[in-house]
């Protein structure tokens, strides 16, 4: 899978929520009201990651979730990466707040 340039990375992000470059990933970090709140959303991302067989990087910071996500065998971000971020939000936005 190629990685994508910073500037297709960059063209994507506007349709993307709350979505950034940065330190060579997509990262996305939301604030829950309460900590479970932010586990069920990790529950429910970890589901569809392992499905997919494509793992984001997740911080858990009491009741803030940050996604990171990259794809570590082709060194960057891919298409697969963004596929995800847009499974995340969609995610995101059916429930998990």
């Amino acid at each position: 899978m190629a990685v994508l340039s910073d500037e297709q990375v960059d063209a994507a992000l506007p349709d993307l929520n709350g979505w950034e470059r940065k330190d060579g990933a997509l990262r996305r970090s939301v604030k829950f009201g309460a900590f479970l709140d932010g586990i069920e959303a990790v529950r429910r991302v970890a589901e569809r990651a392992e499905a997919k067989d494509h793992h984001p990087d997740i911080d858990i910071r009491w009741r803030t979730v940050t996604f990171a996500l990259v794809t570590h065998s082709a060194g960057g971000i891919t298409e697969q990466d963004l596929e995800l971020a847009r499974e995340i939000d969609e995610l995101l936005e059916t429930g998990a707040r």
